[in-house]
């Protein structure tokens, strides 16, 4: 009896070496599987079934499968045999997935590539480069579809509940399907709609001001120097954009708070993607079990009502919802039905692409511009240059956005908080198209098999002193200067992808920079801003500062805020206008 439950793991580990497994596949093998060969040998054999026959059955079956993955999987047999890497990583993706729930995958890659080298074996099928020459065959033109850590990501898992195999064009692993999806969203962000969309940045981002202008002057307790906390309130005010840019309004998190919860909702619901990507067929399980899938639920089914509001809806409004859908002589000919699973797929993934990561950005600049007066004075100085008159009206300075993307120390700051505080630090993953065998990597003679997922990491990548020298964890614009300034560093723009590269790169790039530019640009030239409690500290305790918020981000496949940003405020406004 024993002998066929050995041969039954041998058989379903080779098949799950040719294929990657789905819940159905999993199921199938782990349970099914052996027990019909138990049954059917207990059955003929002796006729009397016994329980601790099957159970031993079972426990033979389940080390016999283990031992032979684990001894193929470290074997010099194994593709990737000749890639460094940790024993553990190269065994099972379970260390993937504990370092995920820990947050800290974009330190753990980086840590490994620091001790092992460019190239990192992270999994038993996967691996970790930092080499700026492998960028184009893995993201460019000519480059991968995206990897299996997309099924993980995934609402629906791919040809189970979700036929068409995508939720949204983020999660496409066929390159022609995102082809074609993507040409929405490339004339969605044209130079026509971007005029569009900072219309509503600068609306959102003068109520931001407004809202910083009271919280200097009033407090709870009447006390003008309690802190206020800058990550909150920048959270709120990118929530607030995306919201007008999907739905033509919905949030008003800036006035309201997070009454309804969606915020929170959207926030507690990245952990467990976060988990699933490394463990992809688990993912159908996992999000049929209510309590777990509850938050992507509600968050699912606030898209369905906001998106068939803004369809009913007869606005002017020139949003993100106009140019996708309703630009004047663009028909379809998708049913009703269709169109609104589009339209809530593509406007949840606005607001979550672009809500907390550009409040992650922007809590980061300021949080390495207060700790580096240095750098704050000098980008204070350009902004007052650049814009030194005041509103008749309302006594603020007037910031024209045009202007702001041909200030060079300003873009610079940007720059180097994005190489520092890149959005998706550490899973850029790609595979090899199935059935092509594999994918040699241009000059660098490194050879990707089919079936294995390959990952560039921006976080190690932006650090690496090869590209960014010296000090590449240090934040410093200047590096980003031309004219001389730049002579002393070493900085590859070839090696910076923070908004990825490629047909794949991030289509919202053009507008996340502007909604960058004009915010930075309108705190910083209207407000004194100071670290709370530092007004007067010295370097290193500035630092720390920076330091301790730097460590307390967690890698959710896109950063997620730990400590909060608690600064001293003072408005700049004339008080003898408006």
């Amino acid at each position: 009896m024993l002998q066929s439950q050995v041969l039954a793991a041998v058989l379903s580990h080779y098949w799950f070496r040719n294929n990657e497994p789905t819940i159905t596949t999993a199921a199938t093998s782990l349970l099914i599987l052996p027990l019909c060969s138990l049954l059917l040998e207990v059955t003929l054999l002796t006729n009397t079934p016994r329980l601790y026959a099957i159970a031993l059955g079972y426990l033979v079956y389940y080390l016999t499968l283990s031992t032979s993955i684990i001894l193929y999987r470290i074997s010099p047999f194994h593709p990737l045999a000749k890639h460094p890497g940790p024993l553990l990583c190269k065994i099972s993706k379970w260390t993937g997935v504990w370092v995920a729930i820990k947050g800290n995958s974009h330190q753990f890659v980086k840590d490994l590539h620091l001790k092992y080298g460019p190239v990192v074996r992270v999994g038993p099928n996967e691996l970790s480069i930092v080499d700026k020459d492998v960028i184009p065959p893995i993201l460019g033109k000519n480059g991968m579809p995206r990897g299996p850590l997309w099924d993980g990501r995934r609402f629906h898992q791919a040809n189970s509940l979700n036929e068409k195999g995508y939720d949204s064009i983020i999660d496409v692993r066929d390159n022609k399907i995102h082809h074609q999806l993507r040409k929405d969203w490339n004339i969605a962000f044209n130079s026509t709609a971007l005029k569009d969309y900072q219309e509503l940045v600068e609306a959102r981002g003068k109520q931001l001001r407004d809202h910083l202008h009271t919280a200097s002057v009033q407090s709870k307790n009447g006390n003008a120097n309690e802190p206020v906390d800058f990550s909150e309130w920048v959270t709120h005010f990118s929530f607030d954009v995306m919201g007008d840019l999907a739905f033509g309004g919905c949030f008003e998190l800036m006035r309201d708070g997070d009454a309804q919860g969606f915020r929170r909702a959207m926030e507690e619901g990245i952990l467990l993607p976060c988990i699933m990507q490394h463990i992809p067929w688990i993912n159908l399980l996992l999000t049929s079990i209510p309590f777990i899938s509850a938050k992507m639920q509600v968050f699912s089914a606030f898209g369905v009502l906001e998106s068939e509001k803004r369809m009913a809806a007869h606005t002017k409004r020139k949003d993100l919802f106009y140019h996708l859908y309703e630009v004047p002589g663009e028909k379809t000919d998708r049913s009703d039905a269709e169109q609104l699973e589009l339209i809530v797929s593509n406007s949840l993934l606005t607001i979550v692409a672009g809500s907390d990561t550009t409040a992650t950005a922007l809590t980061a600049i300021f949080c390495f511009l207060l700790s580096s007066p240095r750098v704050y004075g000098r980008l204070r100085a350009e902004l007052e240059q650049a814009f030194p008159n005041v509103c008749a009206v309302d006594g603020w300075p007037e910031i024209q956005g045009d202007t702001l993307v041909t200030l060079p120390y300003l873009n610079a700051a940007i720059n180097e908080i994005m190489r520092l505080v890149p959005a998706v630090p550490t899973h850029l993953q790609r595979a090899p198209e199935p059935g092509s065998g594999g994918k040699l990597l241009g000059e660098t003679k490194i050879f990707i098999p089919e079936g294995t997922a390959v990952c560039i990491p921006p976080f190690a990548l932006h650090r690496d002193p090869r590209y960014f020298s010296p000090d590449p964890d240090a934040f410093i614009p200047e590096r980003w200067l031309d004219g001389g300034e730049d002579l002393i560093y070493t900085t590859n723009r070839d090696a910076f992808i923070p908004f990825s590269y490629g047909p794949a790169n991030c289509a919202g790039k053009a507008l996340a920079m502007a909604e960058l530019r004009y915010t930075v640009a309108t705190l910083a030239r209207c407000f004194d801003l100071h670290h709370y409690g530092c007004k007067n500290a010295g370097p290193k305790e500035l630092q720390a500062k920076a330091s301790e918020w730097t460590s307390s981000l967690k890698d959710r496949f896109v950063f997620e805020k730990g400590t909060k940003l608690l600064v001293e405020i003072a408005s700049r406004k004339q008080a003898d206008s408006g």
